[in-house]
């Protein structure tokens, strides 16, 4: 690939619905202020597990990104939400990062594996259980994602975002989540969350990437 190809901004195309691992990767896009074309995969018709998906993404999961620096040229595919918002900010450095070396980058970084390990996950896992019939393991786990909720009001800055005094993947990991369970959160509780979550969600970015697979 020459140096001429490689300034060549990528095509982008995102695969997936509206789930929470979607709207991370649309929200990192457009927060990197990145073009995308989405494909709305229909969960409930299993179209994840279509061929011409699983040509894309043999775990027939969502979301999936797909990029390409020319038509000919072989594509980057990328089946995995955090990947793609560190994809998106190597095609916009800084955009949802500190820079490399940086304490705030660690920071960051630490906000950030908390949601996705700490809260997404058990809140994935509480759904699947659910969906299965184990209740009472369902409502543990839900409990334990709502309590590190409450707990992650710690990672706030002075500056009013998650690990760091600019706005990150910390942010869009939290905000994701925290939207997709507010009514069982104790707001009350939490003014320096609600304000910080109430000042994310007015991001356009944010709008935008939160509408992308309506």
């Amino acid at each position: 690939m020459t140096a001429a190809s490689e300034s060549i901004p990528p095509t982008l195309e995102l695969y997936g619905a509206r789930t929470g691992n979607c709207l991370r990767a649309a929200i990192g896009l457009s927060e990197a202020g990145l073009q995308y074309r989405v494909h709305h995969i229909d969960l409930r018709r299993e179209e994840q597990r279509s061929q011409a998906h699983l040509a894309l993404n043999p775990a027939g999961k969502v979301p999936v990104l797909v990029a390409r620096r020319s038509p000919d040229a072989p594509a980057l595919v990328i089946t995995q939400s955090s990947a793609i918002l560190f994809y998106a900010d190597e095609q916009a450095p800084g955009s949802l990062l500190p820079p490399h070396g940086s304490t705030d980058r660690i920071k960051v970084l630490e906000a950030f594996f908390y949601f996705t390990s700490d809260v997404i996950a058990a809140n994935g896992a509480a759904f699947n259980l659910h969906q299965k019939g184990h209740t009472d393991a369902a409502d543990l786990l839900t409990r334990r994602c709502l309590s590190a909720i409450v707990a992650s009001e710690r990672f706030l800055s002075e500056a009013g975002f998650m690990g760091s005094d600019g706005f990150s993947i910390a942010d869009i990991a939290g905000f994701t989540i925290i939207s997709a369970v507010a009514g069982n959160l104790p707001w009350e509780r939490l003014p320096r969350l609600a304000a910080w979550h109430d000042r994310i969600g007015r991001r356009p970015a944010i709008r935008e990437g939160m509408r992308a697979f309506d």
